[in-house]
């Protein structure tokens, strides 16, 4: 076929430009309702659009044209075709025992690679400990200065005390470790924003300095210890962080675009919801691993025993796993 492109272009580009003011007018009033005759009209723009999609395709010397149109025409399919919930409330329960695990599920290649970056780090941290003394000094932070004691001596100090150490504080020593690992936790999703690089970094960081010490326990012969303190909060902080990772990647997916030819701002759209949805759990379970650490893990043998500790942290990771990743809540119920 052959047509004239100019006059082509200039008869359709106002009924392109019409259709892409309705769809920007969706993605900045998300439930908006049309009336009938405005949903024919949008429906008949899509079909227009598609159409000049067709017709353009085999000029090869205007690949921005074809460009613009398969992204005006993908971003109209996806607008009659979205399966989104439109008024319907929101239920706390519902969220946490059907949307978290079904979003996880769904961005589980993510937290793979998030859970891949954390282990280089852990490794390496185990490494660096184990074949050089000085490693924990030049790289571990001041503010875990006590990570640089002694294993042994730590662990006699914690086990010779009498009274509770805490004093009383455990509400604001919870307080505390909530808001510095959700603090940690917004850090690695927000360097989701760097495509990724900084959220890589944080992640191994993390799994450095947990390989660093974890190594430093076991060496000294201290693994009951470590254990018993690590896993009853550990079970549910660390996979928080690493869920941290996975929502960074996932953010970090829809910045680079690769294979996904819709506008940035469509693709951010589409894992706006499911960012969102990991930073509530991550931050449930930081709250609950708060309170663990504060009330539970800060109490050692003789008063709480190691096995005691280690079976309880065992247990909560069980219930983690099997919450996230079991089948029963994979179909949503139907919502009237």
């Amino acid at each position: 076929m052959i047509i004239d492109l100019p006059r082509f272009i200039a008869a359709e580009r106002p009924a392109w430009t019409e259709l892409e003011t309705m769809l920007d007018d969706f993605a900045t009033n998300p439930g908006r309702r049309l009336a009938l005759d405005e949903a024919r009209r949008f429906h008949f723009l899509y079909q227009k659009a598609s159409a000049d999609l067709g017709r353009v395709a085999t000029f090869a010397s205007e690949p921005e044209l074809r460009r613009y149109l398969e992204s005006l025409v993908a971003r109209a399919y996806a607008e009659i075709h979205e399966t989104r919930e439109r008024g319907v409330r929101w239920h706390p329960l519902r969220w946490l025992l059907v949307e978290v695990p079904a979003v996880f599920r769904r961005q589980v290649g993510a937290f793979w690679m998030s859970v891949l970056v954390t282990i280089v780090g852990t490794a390496f941290g185990a490494f660096a400990v184990l074949l050089d003394d000085e490693a924990k000094s030049a790289l571990v932070p001041p503010q875990f200065a006590h990570v640089l004691q002694d294993p042994a001596e730590r662990v006699a100090e914690e086990e010779a005390a009498a009274n509770d150490r805490l004093g009383g504080g455990h509400a604001t020593f919870a307080a505390q470790l909530m808001a510095n690992n959700i603090g940690v936790s917004i850090k690695t999703l927000a360097l989701g924003m760097t495509w990724g690089i900084g959220s890589v970094i944080m992640l191994f960081y993390n799994g450095v300095i947990l390989g660093l010490v974890g190594a430093d326990f076991i060496a000294a012969g201290q693994s009951a210890f470590l254990f018993g303190w690590l896993l009853p909060h550990g079970s549910f902080e660390i996979p928080a962080i690493v869920i941290a990772g996975q929502a960074a990647f996932v953010l970090a997916k829809a910045l680079i675009g690769r294979g996904d030819r819709a506008p940035l701002a469509a693709r951010l759209r589409a894992v706006g919801r499911d960012v969102a949805t990991l930073v509530g759990a991550i931050a449930v379970m930081l709250v609950w691993a708060g309170l663990v650490e504060s009330y539970f893990s800060q109490h050692h043998q003789p008063r709480i025993p190691y096995a005691l500790k280690i079976a309880f942290g065992i247990a909560e990771l069980a219930v983690l796993t099997a919450f996230l990743s079991s089948a029963w809540w994979r179909k949503p119920r139907a919502t009237a």
